[in-house]
């Protein structure tokens, strides 16, 4: 005992090398748990540890009495180290010539455990760990001084969090959870002797272990635990024997982690909202930072996830297009005004598991690689690094309001050949038969021939009339007002067309050729539902930490607030919206659709005010339709994302439109029916034109 205490002399200072006050407010990593919107309903968890820190108070005297038996039987005597305890262990020790008895305390447990946890290079834990006499010397100094410090009803809450249990589970709750599927308030004897005989050795004491030798280890440790408890006074014999006779009862359970436990159909949302936190700079200084944190930060997160609107959302598409079908059928939904995403549904499953997957669709893949179907964990709906779809005409709604913006009105009037030759590949434009050297595009329908106006325009979706718009406000405004409303250019190609020399230029662009992901067109087309606000699309409700208050950036700015800014005037979005409900059945409120729109089945479905626009691409190798109302606003699709060459045809195009509509109808029945507010008389017939009243339809 001299030796060592002159040695813990000479290296007092080297001991306090981590201040106690340090081991005093650290606190072990924890779980993050996520839940849907309800706060309720567990989205997911996330952990590095599976651990969720539990007061004392909370944690059955059983554990407690048990861990100080199985352990540390002087816990309440001693001051941080059991001086008999080294003593014996020294000799004990010297006898057997290598480490046979430890006498590390519960504090001094707890301070190695603290060490390991804070260590921030593989050295410093090995340094934390290592079988030395100087590591257990620094150990002995800082657990006096923590001590002085702390109760011991504080160390042996510290303790019972940062214990390892075997099976992933750090800590006591997760070890009642793993093990028996229930609290450590509801710990039994026999239970809590069992987890407190884990802690020496969990892998050589597991009573989850295949081997009848693992079973019997675990009870005979727990039967030590039991009589330790009997000898210490924290039993009758009575007890005891009942104790040790109770046979081992266990009640797995395995902790989801991350994405691929989630609910059925839930994994797609929980990925975006996984990529959506490594992006934020509030939650640290780069993706792997914040995603660190996300696994040990014991954070509390309500997700936007409505869980209602999720399942319709997934029985619309699963009943137009089953899981084995190389197409994928999705649609994402945002509520206008707030951005909140209140469900993404595909016909996938968020799994790695590909052996069981079809055929590769594209046959220069197929001897290789089997396809991302029914299992995949590729970002279908966005979120992600994918690059997503050509989204056809659903485009020509950043034309229609470039046009509104530069003062256009809805009634402008342009007369719509069956095909176009445009300028913006010959420079002018031409009466001349269509050449090699020229770009002239076509309507759909010869039916489309003639002079059109912006509501006849959007509802028939007549290309050429667009074509010619979209020539007259200039391409880049188009594709400005594209980045306005949240849309990001994630290819070579598209990067290239959309910058600033190429943009003047890009005339397709009007057509729907850029690609783009379900998540980002229902974000922009909220923002016109919205009267011009546009709020990015985020996954979150509120984040809120360890301590309970809530997660900001350093601006002091709730990560989870919403980020809304206008970027339309009121009156150039309702002046859109009233275009675009040509297209749903449900008539203008200003002006003459001329006609049926290619979507004039959705409003009879909705049965509310519902505008939006379909979108077919080149040969049909896409569909897509955005519907929105003032409460919610729903893109969906149908394309092949193994394969873009793989046509869905005219028989899968209505399928987005059909998901689209009976999900609107379906997730907003039982709410109160919001109108959309009509333009002024200036955007729908010109700024000099006499106002006039123009009454909403309902």
């Amino acid at each position: 005992m001299v030796a060592l205490t002159g040695v813990g002399v000479k290296r007092g200072t080297d001991a306090l090398a981590l201040p106690v006050g340090a081991l005093r407010s650290s606190l072990p990593a924890q779980t993050s748990h996520v839940y849907a919107a309800d706060g309720t309903t567990l989205l997911a968890q996330f952990y590095e540890e599976y651990r969720t820190y539990t007061t004392l108070d909370t944690v059955s005297p059983n554990i407690q009495k048990a861990i100080v038996a199985a352990e540390d039987a002087r816990f309440w005597e001693h001051h941080g180290v059991d001086f008999k305890g080294v003593a014996r262990a020294f000799v004990a020790n010297q006898k057997a010539g290598a480490v046979s008895q430890g006498a590390s305390t519960l504090t001094m447990q707890y301070v190695r455990n603290v060490l390991r946890d804070s260590a921030d290079t593989p050295a410093e834990v090995s340094e934390a760990t290592e079988q030395t006499g100087a590591r257990k010397l620094r150990e002995m100094k800082l657990a006096i001084e923590l001590e002085k410090h702390m109760s011991k009803t504080e160390i042996l809450e510290r303790y019972l969090n940062v214990a390892y249990f075997g099976h992933r589970a750090y800590g006591v709750l997760a070890a009642a959870e793993v093990y028996f599927s229930k609290r450590p308030a509801d710990l039994t004897v026999p239970e809590a002797a069992l987890l407190a005989g884990l802690v020496q050795a969990p892998s050589s004491y597991d009573p989850a272990g295949s081997s009848a030798a693992s079973v019997a280890s675990a009870t005979e440790r727990r039967d030590y635990v039991i009589d330790r408890m009997a000898d210490l006074g924290y039993l009758d014999a009575a007890a005891a024997v009942a104790a040790r006779a109770t046979p081992i009862a266990l009640k797995l359970s395995e902790p989801p982690n991350d994405c691929l436990a989630t609910q059925p159909g839930w994994g797609f949302f929980c990925a975006m909202f996984r990529s959506w936190w490594s992006s934020q700079p509030g939650l640290g200084a780069t993706p792997d930072e914040r995603l660190d944190r996300l696994r040990r930060g014991g954070y509390t997160v309500i997700t936007s996830l409505d869980p209602r609107i999720q399942a319709i959302a997934q029985a619309q598409v699963l009943k137009r297009e089953k899981t084995r079908s190389p197409y994928a059928l999705g649609q994402v939904a945002v509520e206008p005004g707030t951005g909140l995403i209140r469900a993404m549904a595909v016909n996938r499953t968020y799994s790695l598991d590909r052996a069981s997957n079809g055929p590769h669709s594209d046959p220069r893949q197929r001897k290789r690689l089997r396809g991302n179907y029914p299992n995949t964990v590729n970002p279908l709906l966005g979120g992600g690094d994918m690059a997503g779809y050509q989204a056809g005409s659903t485009f020509k709604m950043f034309t229609l309001l470039a046009a509104l913006e530069q003062g256009m009105p809805l009634s402008t009037a342009i007369n719509s050949p069956k095909t176009f030759v445009s300028k913006y590949k010959t420079g002018r434009d031409s009466p001349a038969r269509c050449g090699t050297d020229s770009w002239c595009p076509s309507n759909a329908s010869s039916s489309m021939t003639g002079r059109q106006t912006m509501w006849s325009g959007f509802g028939k979706s007549v290309n050429t009339f667009f074509v010619q718009l979209e020539q007259r406000v200039g391409a880049e405004s188009a594709v400005r007002m594209a980045e306005r409303l949240g849309l990001h250019w994630r290819t070579g190609i598209d990067r290239l067309q959309a910058s600033p020399a190429k943009a003047k230029t890009w005339g397709a662009f009007t057509l729907g050729v850029a690609d783009t992901t379900p998540l980002e067109m229902a974000g922009a087309f909220a923002t016109v539902a919205a009267d011009g606000t546009h709020c990015e699309p985020i996954p979150v409700i509120s984040i809120r930490q360890v301590d309970g208050t809530e997660a900001v950036n350093a601006e002091g700015v709730p990560v989870a607030r919403p980020r809304c800014t206008q970027v339309l005037s009121p009156d150039v979005a309702r002046g859109a919206v009233d275009a675009a409900r040509c297209v749903t059945g449900f008539k203008a409120a200003t002006g003459d659709c001329g006609g049926g729109g290619t979507a004039s089945k959705v409003y009879p479905t909705v049965r509310r005010p519902v505008a939006g626009k379909s979108g077919t691409t080149d040969d049909n190798r896409a569909a897509w339709f955005v519907g929105m109302t003032p409460g919610l606003t729903i893109a969906g699709f149908i394309a092949d994302p193994d394969n873009p060459l793989h046509r869905v045809g005219p028989a899968n195009a209505g399928k987005p439109r059909e998901a689209v509509a009976e999900t609107l109808r379906d997730a907003l029945a039982g709410t109160a029916v919001r109108q959309f507010t009509p333009p002024s008389t200036a955007i729908a017939y010109g700024a000099n034109a006499k106002p006039r009243a123009f009454k909403p339809r309902r």
